[in-house]
């Protein structure tokens, strides 16, 4: 309501008291001349009336010969129940939106390409997978990124301390793969079991219906494996300037697979082009106070610039075993890997380049799941990911519908055939290939249908033993990450991370600033200290 109102009345000012810079000469005196250059030069022509028009018509394909009154009795009504076109049109309005995701509802997308380098680090990158994206140095594979945020609801704010979602969806010769991730490299639990938990904690009492920090600390002063991600969270890096100025990463651990069926341990990171920028407590307050989307909006306008933004894909690599010399478990999403032992090794180049043409279309409908893989890359055994996987797809069969992938956002690129032997759901709009014979919807035929893919690849298959249980990983080692951290900030990251979590525990009952007190010394005496300090515990904690 707002902007509108601006544009009509700075529309009336201009009108009638002209400014001569906004006029050519030969046309300052003709009134028409004024408007019709003010419509072109101050709102591109948007508001310009276009020479012919299409007829409005239903999705029936029906001309609509009015579009302003329902049918009724006289002119005053009733309304007639034969209003065809109106309930057609109040019925489609009232399903406009689909279910907004349970997380990451509030994103936005862009568009744009991935180009390899063709290496691995210095290495041919066949030596670790023979994914074909990576394999040929300059080869381009579209990309379509979709950032957010986290706990928020749709229209929630882009300014809130809350990880950014990083989910890039690489449309490739071989089908789609998506890389769904983070903005920070670790995650607050290692099982999948306790996602639910975890979410619950950080979203709004429901009762209150408001983000309670005694709820929020309640779960994390009983889950002493969050206690790296809260150092990372509550650091600068919680709040990100913007969408191009942060990191991605894969955040949990995967495989790369090559040629003869060798497969090795990988971490994904994205490194920005930009560099690293982020919001102090206050920054953030006072761009909440005028804007929730923030970030959405720099994103937009930095594209429509040409002030493309890009990101170097990296990974760090570690032979499949437990490593035992290790002081945590490389599939644990809790902890990083010491890049001077697993250095980042450069793969290749992102760049965004285009905007959406539509938010629903290619935002809201947009969908990612990490069991979307390629040939040459593969899943690890981290149970974090094996959740993921399920709940992924499993959350886009109920937001969008069984035929999500027949949506052109999700759908494989055009060169890549779609053969499968599915069929009907709710929402389908065509059938995929079935070789010509509609007859056989199965496997095997011997008559028609379709065939399995040759198994000529080498199949990996990582050996697995033990026996089946309910239990916790051995190498938890929950605060020594978390306290490297801590001491490797500047001293200015430090005090800002100490004071974020007084505000917060400050709103919290004693026992709890107690025990999350108790979690931080662990992970650095200083730590906890501070905080201690600034909870006005420290004889106490």
């Amino acid at each position: 309501m707002g902007s509108s109102f601006v544009i009509w009345y700075s529309l009336r000012a201009v009108i009638a008291n002209p400014d001569p810079r906004h006029f050519p000469d030969e046309d300052r005196d003709c009134p028409a001349a004024k408007l019709d250059s003010f419509q072109k030069r101050r709102l591109g022509g948007l508001m310009h009336p276009q020479p012919s028009k299409p007829i409005l018509t239903t999705r029936q394909g029906h001309p609509v010969h009015n579009n302003q009154q329902q049918r009724t009795v006289g002119s005053r009504g009733p309304a007639t129940l034969e209003n065809y076109h109106f309930l057609e049109k109040i019925s489609h309005f009232d399903r406009e939106r689909i279910p907004e995701r349970v997380v990451h509802a509030r994103g936005f997308v862009a568009h744009g390409e991935f180009e390899a380098y063709g290496t691995i680090g210095d290495e041919p990158a066949a030596t670790y997978t023979r994914a074909k994206l990576f394999q040929v140095k300059g080869r381009k594979t579209p990309v379509s990124l979709r950032f957010s945020t986290v706990i928020g609801g749709r229209d929630s704010s882009e300014a809130a301390r809350d990880p950014r979602g990083f989910a890039v969806k690489f449309r490739t010769e071989d089908g789609n793969w998506d890389l769904v991730g983070n903005n920070l490299p670790v995650f607050f639990i290692r099982d999948a079991i306790k996602f639910p938990d975890v979410i619950h904690s950080l979203k709004p009492d429901p009762v209150t219906f408001r983000q309670e920090p005694n709820r929020i600390f309640d779960f994390m002063s009983n889950t002493p494996e969050s206690m790296h991600m809260l150092t990372w969270l509550f650091s600068p890096r919680g709040i990100p300037a913007n969408y191009r100025t942060q990191d991605g990463f894969g955040v949990n651990t995967y495989r790369m697979v090559n040629a003869a069926g060798e497969g090795v341990l990988v971490k994904y990171h994205w490194k920005s082009q930009q560099g690293i920028e982020s919001l102090t407590e206050e920054q953030a307050a006072a761009i909440q106070a005028k804007e929730l989307g923030h970030a959405s909006k720099d994103l937009y306008e930095a594209i429509e610039r040409g002030e493309c933004p890009r990101w170097e894909l990296h990974v760090q690599i570690m032979s499949d075993d437990e490593h035992p010399e290790l002081d945590f478990d490389p599939l644990d999403d809790t902890k990083t890997w010491p890049e001077d032992v697993f250095p980042l090794r450069p793969v290749g180049m992102m760049t965004l380049d285009r905007n959406v043409s539509n938010v629903h279309n290619e935002n809201e409908q947009i969908a990612f799941g990490t069991g979307v893989l390629v040939d040459g890359l593969d899943f690890s055994d981290d149970k974090m990911l094996v959740g993921r996987t399920f709940s992924y797809s499993d959350t886009q069969r109920y937001r969008v519908g069984p035929n999500y992938l027949q949506l052109p956002i999700n759908a494989p690129r055009e060169d890549v055939q779609v053969n499968t032997n599915q069929d009907g759901g709710q929402m389908s709009y065509r059938v995929d290939n079935r070789a010509g014979n509609p007859h056989i919807n199965f496997e095997p035929s011997s008559v028609a249908g379709l065939d399995q893919a040759d198994e000529s690849y080498r199949e990996y298959r990582p050996f697995v033993s033990g026996q089946v249980m309910r239990a916790p990983i051995e190498r938890q080692n929950n605060y020594a990450q978390a306290g490297e951290r801590f001491r490797a900030m500047p001293q200015w990251e430090r005090d800002d991370l100490v004071t974020n979590l007084v505000n917060l525990l400050g709103q919290c009952d004693k026992h709890i600033q107690q025990k999350m007190v108790w979690h931080f010394s662990q992970c650095d005496e200083a730590y906890g200290r501070r905080v201690a300090e600034g909870l006005g515990i420290a004889d106490h904690a």
